[in-house]
């Protein structure tokens, strides 16, 4: 049997899906798509990736695992079956998708950050049926470091700081850090942090306005000052 690396095609786009399956390429159907896969990971048969993603060294895409299109995977990252990733979703090095986590549009992974989807593992016990759903809705931001607690959801453009452990769900705009992290202020959808919203406040650096309504931030002028 072959090495896997020599098997495969080595740092090219490919002109459809390429599935690596115990080191053989195969190309699936008819299915086009337009992607690209360093020589040194694997794309399991069965996963779907959108056109323009990049997976970079050392990955492993999982069967029933969807990736979205211009999606970036940094080095070193696992992305499990049972996931999906929408589209524009950036995640550095080091990072494992386990089954159960969705990240929607322009979600960023930073390098390191870590995913869960069981509350009380025991290596003795299976508990493949327990699994929480984790939603990291769009435009969210999790630090490098920082952990995701499994049951939880992250509105949108939240913002997890370096290191925190999130371990309940996260307002739209959040601004969360510490251990367990906390909500310390807003951030604009630009990744900007914004003045205390009482009740509205503009980002400072691309000019939306925001209104704080019941402990919901809302956009109410589009960046660039924009209604």
């Amino acid at each position: 049997m072959r090495d896997a690396r020599t098997a495969r095609p080595k740092g090219r786009a490919c002109a459809r899906p390429v599935a690596y399956t115990s080191g053989h390429p195969s190309t699936r159907g008819t299915d086009l798509a337009d992607y690209f896969v360093h020589e040194s990971s694997y794309v399991d048969d069965g996963a779907t990736i959108g056109a323009g993603t990049k997976i970079w060294h050392f990955c492993h895409v999982m069967p029933g695992a969807v990736i979205g299109e211009r999606c970036n995977l940094g080095q070193n990252v696992v992305v499990m079956p049972g996931t999906r990733l929408g589209d524009n979703v950036k995640v550095q090095n080091n990072v494992s998708i386990y089954e159960g986590v969705e990240l929607e549009d322009d979600v960023f992974c930073g390098p390191s950050c870590v995913f869960t989807n069981v509350m009380n593992p025991r290596s003795h016990v299976s508990r493949k049926d327990e699994y929480r759903r984790t939603l990291v809705r769009r435009g969210s931001t999790i630090g490098a470091n920082a952990t995701i607690v499994c049951g939880v959801t992250l509105g949108e453009y939240a913002f997890v700081g370096a290191g925190a452990v999130v371990v309940a769900d996260v307002p739209a705009h959040a601004l969360m850090v510490g251990v367990p992290a906390r909500q310390v202020g807003w951030m604009c959808s630009c990744g900007e942090r914004l003045p205390d919203p009482a009740p509205q406040a503009s980002c400072p650096s691309c000019g939306a306005g925001y209104r704080l309504d019941g402990g919901v931030l809302g956009q109410i002028v589009a960046p660039g000052g924009h209604r």
